[in-house]
This record gives structure tokens, sequence and C-alpha cells, in this order.
């Protein structure tokens, strides 16, 4: 059994349930909420798309459907009298959003006709739901954005999140290739390599530059654990040029210098301490994690010694 539904499936079934025989309304509900984001359409299409080969998948604007099928004989032999076959499925419905809901329902056998001759179809359907989930979470998108966050709640290394989301998806099968592949760097990110940017000595002056968004380009977001946050201006990747981060909480962390008075000012606790190793300022950065909880009471900007922080009004 999947780890990760242990003691979170719910049985939904008639009073009349007697015997293992089920009324067409009766059903079991299997539900897991996952606390990671999943909202880039790109993202939705990459995991229906990774999962073609092994799944019959279909894809709306917020969700996915996963159907796995297989076939019941009544006796080994096709060409024995009586013989009879059925074929049997079980879907997995994954919510997009801001937390990632997978659903599944494993419906009464008269669904598929009425083979009464099957032998344990519930368990096997269970079974199998259970094992779709596994495979989604250890090959598609959703496999990093699983490492990511039990590495930062559960304050332990990447290596051990790995070994952690295994434990928790035994039924998983192997998926070659299910992951979005990499986009070419184009000539323009390539001389953005680590190797070619200028670091500076230190942080750079106040106050931040409230047009920034006119006059930086937008780069990578960062995945926090409840929010995507976006950057503009980031170079490379060891912290080197951090720019800015945050559209609403908008803080240039190559001015800040993680006093700590932001996180200390905040009433709402939008920020969090961010490890920021590389960086010339700071090796570490208040993170706007909670940005959308922002009241736009100013207090963070305010606060601020080298005025690195800028907070606009959510509209």
């Amino acid at each position: 059994m999947s780890l990760l539904l242990k003691e979170r499936v719910w049985s939904m079934e008639d009073k009349t349930v007697k015997r293992g025989v089920y009324p067409l309304h009766g059903f079991k509900l299997g539900l897991y909420r996952l606390p990671i984001k999943l909202e880039e359409p790109a993202e939705i299409k990459s995991v229906h798309d990774g999962l073609k080969k092994v799944f019959e998948m279909d894809m709306y604007a917020d969700r996915i459907f996963a159907t796995y099928r297989w076939k019941e004989q009544n006796m080994k032999d096709p060409d024995a009298k009586g013989y009879e076959e059925v074929e049997l499925s079980v879907t997995v419905e994954i919510v997009t959003g801001e937390v990632v809901d997978i659903i599944y329902q494993v419906f009464p056998i008269e669904k598929f006709g009425d083979p009464n001759w099957v032998k344990d179809y519930r368990k096997k359907a269970d079974h199998f739901a259970k094992m779709i989930i596994d495979t989604i979470l250890r090959n598609t998108i959703l496999a990093d954005k699983m490492i990511s966050y039990l590495a930062k709640f559960e304050k332990i290394t990447e290596v051990e999140a790995i070994q952690r989301l295994e434990d928790l998806t035994p039924l998983a099968k192997i998926v070659l290739g299910a992951k979005p592949k990499p986009v070419e760097a184009t000539e323009e990110e390539e001389e953005d390599d680590d190797s070619s940017i200028e670091i500076p000595d230190g942080a750079k002056p106040g106050p931040i530059d409230v047009d920034y968004k006119s006059k930086m380009k937008q780069s990578k977001s960062f995945d926090a654990a409840e929010h995507t946050i976006k950057t503009w201006g980031r170079k490379g990747s060891e912290n080197g040029i951090m720019g800015v981060w945050g559209e609403f909480v908008s803080v240039d962390y190559d001015i800040c210098v993680a006093d700590g008075a932001c996180i200390e000012a905040c009433p709402v606790g939008v920020y969090e301490w961010f490890d920021s190793p590389g960086n010339p300022a700071s090796e570490q950065k208040p993170l706007m994690s909670k940005e959308p909880d922002c009241i736009f009471c100013l207090a963070c900007e305010g606060v601020c010694p080298p005025q690195a922080i800028k907070i606009f009004e959510q509209k």
C-alpha cells in the first residue's frame, strides 16, 4: 500500500452493503492533499504528456486524469465453455492549483456490467489507484516539488528527501523521460554563465529602484513551498547577482544586508529566512514566502536600513 495514502483514505458506502455486494451508488473514495503548487500550464501539460506511455491520460484547464485498465477472466482457457472476460479500470484525478489534490474512486463492479465472478475487484482497484499515484509522484515534475518541500520542512538533505519520497511511493513504476526536457539555452542565457558574471565586492547602495519591472528582465521564478516568487534581474545560479525578488513584496537582494528587521516588523509573517550562499552582501535573505498575505502596512519598508524593500499594493 502506498504510504502516502496510509490512514488518509475514506470509505463511503451504502448502509445496506452486505457480504461484499455493493449497491450501484456505493463507492470508495481516496483523497490526498499535497502541499505543493502546480499552476503553470506548461508544468500541467508535462505531467499529462510524460505519462502517456503507461496510462490513459486526459487533461483539462486545471486537472489531469490518469486511467489504468486491466482485464479479468473467469477461467484460464479462453476456448472453454462459459469463458468470460471483462475490462476493468480505475481513474486518478489530479486537481491543480495552490495545492495539489489527488482523488480516486473505486466504483461498484456493476459499473462494468455484472461480472459477479470477479474476485477482489475493489482490493485490486484500490491497489492500482495507489500505483498510479506513486508513479505520478516519482516520475513527473511533482517529484521535484515534493523533494524541495520535504527537504525544507523536514529539514533534511536533498539526498534524504529523495529517499523519503521513494519510501513514500513504493508502488511506483519507473517511467523514463516523464519530466519536461530542459530548454536549450539561448546565446544570451549562455553569456549569463556564472564564470562570466562579475560579482560585486559587497552590497550595492540603496534604495531599491521602484521602476525595476520596466528596467530589468524578468528571470526564473523561485518555487517556495506555498508560493511561487517572481524575480527580476537574477544572473547565474550562484547568488552572485540575485536581482529583485517579489512582485508585490519586492526586495532587492543585492542591496539587502539581512539584518532581520523586516522579519521582526511584519505583523502577518510574510517573511522567513532563506539561505543565499555566495551572495556578497549576506549568506541569508528574508524570503517573502507568504507574499499573498501582505496587508500593505509598509512596516518592513520603513525599518529596512539600506531601503531594499518596496511594497506594491495588490490589485
